[in-house]
């Protein structure tokens, strides 16, 4: 009975948000947390239909969202590296190293079963989603940046993230490179590839697939967070406050490095709390995708599974926060280290 009233709760929350426009961007996290707690509570209707696995979606359901990301996009993203080279060079640094490193420590403090912690450690190494493209826009920052910043770190990611993985999480279970590598590329390069063909010849001729396909996106990465707590439920139940807490804590020191180190580094208001978000949303359904790719989705894919809910909250919490201080007004007034209302 609780069960229920608790998956009824986030979707008449996530009705009453939809309603209301301010309120509206946060909708489909409540009914990705109905979701979760109707995974957790009756898996046995999310991991098989028959005969068939679900977890068998994940993959497609990856590439049909990698799609989406290059049909999104066009060959200018991609040529504004040229245009704003300090802070893409910032923002790539930023991302395979602050959150790959925050992901070790944590594990390591927290001492997390070994598979459990090594998905920590893949959110961690995974670049950044559409998600951070839209909490830059909602934010008010630096939207073209963030734009190039997630088109050249998922182009970079199947080499960067096998290999921060074979130098962090090697010793928790065993990293092949080659195989990662070729995985990513095969869940990230093509579709992005095909997105962009798609986009360069086609862009506008079919208004309702531009319209459909981010609405596609948003229902794929729920369907694969649904799935993936399916199958690591009991696992989920054991060790889910200590997880949820390190996956906070992951989240939000995120958004504290990337800001900070952005500042340091002499970038200006806008771009350093682009970088921020850039740096705390990770792609945790790419990082699913390979969690599976390695046959421990209901091990490894926990962290991701976690992490894609709770990184909307604390973003989109953070991107209104940072709305109701415009760049210009935030240098004359005492402003909180981000990620301290997420």
């Amino acid at each position: 009975m609780i069960p229920i009233l608790i998956i009824t709760f986030f979707m008449v929350l996530s009705a009453l948000a939809f309603s209301n426009k301010k309120t509206r961007g946060s909708s489909f996290t409540l009914i990705v947390l109905a979701a979760v707690a109707a995974s957790i509570s009756f898996p046995q209707f999310f991991t098989n239909v028959g005969d068939f696995e679900l977890k068998q979606l994940i993959i497609p359901l990856l590439m049909l969202i990698m799609f989406g990301m290059g049909a999104s996009m066009s060959v200018k993203d991609f040529a504004n590296v040229a245009k704003m080279p300090k802070g893409v060079l910032v923002g790539l640094l930023c991302q395979f190293s602050i959150m790959p490193v925050l992901g070790f420590s944590l594990v390591t403090l927290a001492n997390l079963p070994e598979a459990i912690a090594a998905g920590v450690i893949l959110v961690g190494c995974s670049p950044s989603g559409l998600a951070s493209n839209v909490m830059a826009y909602i934010s008010g920052a630096n939207l073209a940046l963030s734009l190039t910043l997630t088109a050249v770190a998922t182009v970079l990611a199947p080499l960067f993230t096998p290999l921060l993985m074979k130098l962090l999480a090697d010793q928790l279970v065993p990293i092949d490179f080659v195989a990662m590598l070729i995985s990513i590329s095969k869940i990230v390069l093509i579709p992005i590839a095909i997105g962009l063909l798609f986009n360069h010849f086609f862009h506008g001729r079919f208004p309702w697939v531009d319209r459909a396909l981010p609405l596609i996106s948003m229902a794929g990465i729920a369907i694969i967070i649904t799935i993936i707590t399916a199958a690591g439920s009991e696992s989920l139940l054991k060790i889910g406050p200590v997880l949820v807490a390190v996956v906070l804590i992951h989240n939000g020191l995120g958004y504290c490095f990337g800001y900070w180190l952005s500042r340091l580094a002499g970038m200006d208001e806008k771009s350093a709390r682009t970088i921020s978000i850039e740096v705390g949303m990770q792609n945790s359904g790419l990082a699913s995708g390979i969690a599976l790719e390695m046959g421990r989705v209901a091990t490894m894919g926990l962290a991701p599974a976690v992490f894609g809910p709770l990184m909307n909250i604390t973003g989109s919490s953070l991107a209104t926060w940072w709305r109701a201080r415009p760049p210009a007004q935030a240098a004359s007034t005492d402003e909180s280290p981000p990620g301290a209302s997420a």
